[in-house]
C-alpha cells in the first residue's frame, strides 16, 4: 500500500531550488573558494575582504601566519597579513574566522580587514588569487551561495539587495523589514496551505475509491483554497505602494509655457537642474532628479510647456510631456498666479480649464499657483479663501519660486502626498515590493479559480490548479518541492490502515 502510494501520487514537480532572474534550476555552488573585496571600491580607512569555500582556512592560516592555531569563531584578531609567496607584509590588520555553517554563506569563510588604500586593497586580492583552488567572485556570488545553502530565502536576497541601494529612511525601512523574512515568512506560511491542500486532494484522487479517506476532507479543501484566494487578492490590492516606494515616486511638474515649472524643479533639488527664461518654450525634453521628501523618494520631472506651437521639437517635447503626466502618481500642476483673474468665480473657471487642459482626471494632482509675490497680499488672502471654497478643485498651494514664499507649506503638503502613495512600511502587513511577486501571485490566484472551475467536473484538473498556485509561490520564495507534499499525504492519512 505504501509503495502504491508513491507511485500513484500525481506528484510530478520535482524538488528544486529557483535562481533569481529567468526562474530555471540553480546548481549548487562550485567547491571552489571566492573571495572579493566587500567594503565597496575607493580610499577609505578600513577595506574588507571576504573569503568562502573549502580553502578559507588555508588562505587565513598562509596569509594571517596562523599556521597552528585559528582564532576563535567571531573574533577579531590583529595580525600581520602577508604575501603566501613572497613572505612579504602586505599590511598589517584585523582576520576573523567563520566556520560553517554559521557564516553568511553557510560555508568556511574568512575576512580580512586591512586598510583602504587602493595599493594595499590589490595586494591582498592578489595574494589571494596565488592561494590554490581559489577565484574571484562573480557579482553577488557569497549572496547565491548563501541563497543555495538555505541562509536566505529568495524575498530576504531581494531585500538584501533593496537595502544596499537604499536612499532614504523609509527605503532602508522597507528593504530592513523584508530582509528580516517578514514578507517570505508569509510566502511560505501560504505555501504550506496549499502544500496540506495538494495533499488531501490527490490523496482523495487515489484513495477515496478505497474508503481510506475521511469524509469531508473535499470540503475543508474547498474552504482552504477559497480562503486563500481571498487572501492573495487582498495582498495584490496595496495600490503599488511597495513598488513605489521601492522604485520611487513618479512626481512630474506640468503646465504651461512660463508658469515657472523649471524654476520649481530648481527650488526643490536646490540647483540649476533645468535652464531658466523668460523665453516661452525654453524646456523642450523631459528633465529628471531624484529626490528625498521626508524620508520617501521620488523621482521629479520637469517637463515642456503645455501650448499648440508649430516648432518639430517643441511639439516632441510637448507629447513627452503629456506622457509622463499618464505615467505619474502625482502631477504638480502650475500656474502662474499673477494671470488669475480677480473675480473668484473666473479664477475658479480659470484652473478648471487649465487642469482639464493639463489632466485627464485630478485623482493625484496638486494645484501649484506660482508667482504669487507679484499679487498684493490683500489680492492673494482674498483668492486663498475664495478658491479653498470652490467644489472640485485639486489642494491648492501659494508659493513664489523667487522668494521661498509657501514653499514650506507646499513641501508638507507634498511630503502628505508621497507618504499616503508609499505607505508606512513598518505598518500592517508587508507589502508587495517586486514586479515579479506581483507577477506570480496574479498567476497563483488564477490556478486557484482554475481549481474551483474544475472542482465538480474533473479533480485532476482542479489538482493541477492548486499545483500551479503552488509552484508560482515557490517561485518567489525560490523553493518548490514533491517530498513535503508527499510527507503531508503519510501524515496526514492513515493510507494503508
Amino acid at each position: 500500500r505504501y509503495f502504491f502510494a508513491l507511485a500513484s501520487c500525481r506528484l510530478t514537480p520535482p524538488h528544486r531550488r529557483l535562481c533569481t532572474g529567468d526562474g530555471g534550476p540553480a546548481g549548487l555552488a562550485d567547491a571552489q573558494t571566492v573571495f572579493a573585496l566587500s567594503s565597496g571600491y575607493g580610499r577609505c580607512g578600513v577595506a574588507v575582504i571576504r573569503v568562502s569555500g573549502p580553502a578559507s582556512m588555508t588562505a587565513l592560516r598562509s596569509m594571517a601566519g596562523l599556521k597552528h592555531r585559528l582564532p576563535p569563531p567571531r573574533t577579531a584578531l590583529l595580525r600581520s597579513i602577508t604575501d603566501p609567496r613572497t613572505e612579504e607584509v602586505l599590511d598589517r590588520g584585523l582576520v576573523l574566522w567563520f566556520p560553517g555553517p554559521h557564516s553568511f554563506t553557510g560555508e568556511d569563510s574568512a575576512e580580512f580587514h586591512v586598510h583602504g588604500g587602493p595599493a594595499v586593497i590589490a595586494a591582498v586580492l592578489q595574494a589571494l588569487g596565488s592561494v590554490p583552488g581559489m577565484r574571484p567572485a562573480e557579482a553577488g556570488e557569497f549572496t547565491r551561495r548563501a541563497f543555495q545553502a538555505g541562509k536566505l530565502g529568495l524575498t530576504e536576497v531581494e531585500g538584501l539587495g533593496d537595502l544596499i541601494h537604499a536612499e532614504t529612511e523609509a527605503q532602508r525601512r522597507q528593504a530592513l523589514r523584508q530582509m528580516s523574512g517578514e514578507l517570505g515568512r508569509l510566502y511560505q506560511d501560504w505555501s504550506r496551505k496549499l502544500k496540506r491542500c495538494l495533499a488531501h486532494v490527490e490523496a482523495f484522487i487515489d484513495f477515496s475509491e478505497d474508503e481510506l479517506i475521511e469524509d469531508g476532507v473535499l470540503n475543508q479543501v474547498d474552504t482552504s483554497v477559497l480562503n486563500l484566494q481571498t487572501e492573495i487578492e487582498r495582498h495584490l490590492k496595496d495600490e503599488r505602494r511597495g513598488e513605489r516606494l521601492r522604485s520611487g515616486v513618479q512626481v512630474v511638474i506640468a503646465g504651461a509655457t512660463n508658469a515657472g515649472k523649471s524654476s520649481l524643479l530648481n527650488t526643490l533639488c536646490q540647483r540649476p537642474a533645468a535652464i531658466v527664461s523668460p523665453i516661452a518654450g525654453t524646456t523642450r525634453d523631459v528633465v529628471e532628479t531624484a529626490l528625498d521628501v521626508g524620508g520617501f523618494p521620488i523621482l521629479l520631472s520637469d517637463t515642456a510647456g503645455l501650448r499648440d506651437s508649430p516648432d518639430l521639437v517643441e511639439r516632441e517635447g510637448v507629447r513627452r510631456a503629456r506622457e509622463r503626466v499618464e505615467q505619474a502618481d502625482l502631477t504638480l500642476v502650475v500656474v502662474d498666479g499673477s494671470h488669475l483673474p480677480p473675480d473668484d468665480g473666473e479664477a475658479a473657471v480659470f484652473l478648471q480649464d487649465h487642469l482639464s487642459g493639463v489632466l485627464p482626471t485630478q485623482d493625484q494632482c496638486l494645484l501649484v499657483l506660482n508667482k504669487v509675490d507679484l499679487l498684493t497680499e490683500e489680492t492673494k488672502q482674498k483668492l486663498e479663501a475664495d478658491l479653498s471654497r470652490v467644489p472640485g478643485l485639486p489642494p491648492l498651494c501659494f508659493i513664489s519660486c523667487h522668494t521661498n514664499e509657501g514653499l514650506q507649506h507646499f513641501l508638507t503638503e507634498l511630503h502628505n502626498r508621497v507618504k499616503t502613495l508609499c505607505g508606512d512600511p513598518l505598518s500592517g502587513a508587508p507589502t508587495l515590493t517586486q514586479a515579479r511577486h506581483r507577477a506570480h501571485l496574479q498567476q497563483c490566484v488564477a490556478a486557484l479559480a482554475q481549481y474551483q472551475r474544475y472542482r465538480d467536473a474533473d479533480l485532476a484538473l482542479a489538482a493541477e490548479g492548486v499545483r500551479l498556485a503552488l509552484t508560482g509561490l515557490g517561485r518567489i520564495t525560490g523553493r518548490v518541492g514533491a517530498e513535503e507534499i508527499l510527507d503531508i499525504i503519510f501524515k496526514d492519512f492513515c493510507i494503508g490502515k
